[in-house]
């Protein structure tokens, strides 16, 4: 029973660990420090817990819907802007900070900018420090002028380690004609998966064209497995 609360492991080798964790502090420290230099060191420190939690997705799980560039600029936008609404109309409390959050992730989800980390900006800058209560609506400054960096340091980064980011649009999926039916009608598709997503209800940080590589490469896998085991039968 107690197997079951253990979490499943990671599917990546330690040298990616090394490298995300490298990109991790790195882009951390430039924004801060960056942040730090326009605004002062007080405002930059305020910022460093979403900006940590921020260069998580951006560098360890940059192919995630999630840590898309738009996703990490909208979705600071979008808590910031909340964030002050909400302070300038119900005060800064904790219960106005917790709603800022709630409607933050409500503005993302409409503007297809969701950023989990987003939701701590919003709830940090209502409970903001002086030094950032004081700079009133200029305060949208020190958070997107980080959310640029920290997003310039994951492009930066990610591609000089061989790492694609940002992730390609995906292609349209080409349409098949009537007359000419795929040879496998039951063979998945990113449109079924689309369909199967959208039949869930919930969020699932993956593309349905990512879900249909995976289903091909383990099909592949799947293949040569009982390919060797039929060679290995003949051999014996």
């Amino acid at each position: 029973m107690l197997a079951r609360w253990l979490p499943a492991a990671i599917n990546t080798r330690p040298t990616e660990w090394s490298r995300a964790a490298i990109g991790m502090a790195f882009g951390t420290l430039f924004s801060v420090w960056l942040c730090s230099l326009v605004f002062g060191i007080e405002v930059a420190q305020h910022l460093i817990g979403p900006l940590g939690a921020s260069a998580v997705l951006l560098f360890a799980v940059s192919s995630g819907a999630l840590a898309q560039p738009w996703s990490i600029v909208g979705g600071y936008l979008c808590a910031g802007v909340m964030a002050l609404l909400v302070a300038h109309v119900l005060g800064r409390t904790l219960g106005s900070a917790c709603l800022a959050a709630g409607m933050a992730v409500i503005l993302m989800c409409w503007l297809r900018c969701l950023h989990p980390p987003a939701g701590a900006v919003a709830a940090t800058m209502v409970l903001a420090d002086p030094a950032t209560i004081a700079l009133d609506w200029m305060a949208l400054g020190p958070v997107m002028l980080s959310a640029f960096a920290m997003l310039a340091c994951a492009l930066a980064y990610n591609n000089l380690t061989r790492i694609r980011y940002p992730k390609r649009p995906s292609e349209p999926v080409p349409m098949v004609p009537a007359d000419h039916p795929p040879i496998d009608s039951q063979a998945i598709t990113a449109e079924d998966l689309k369909r199967a997503l959208a039949d869930m209800e919930a969020f699932i940080d993956v593309t349905p064209e990512d879900l249909e590589q995976l289903i091909h490469t383990s099909e592949l896998h799947a293949k040569r497995r009982s390919i060797g085991e039929v060679l290995s039968r003949t051999s014996a």
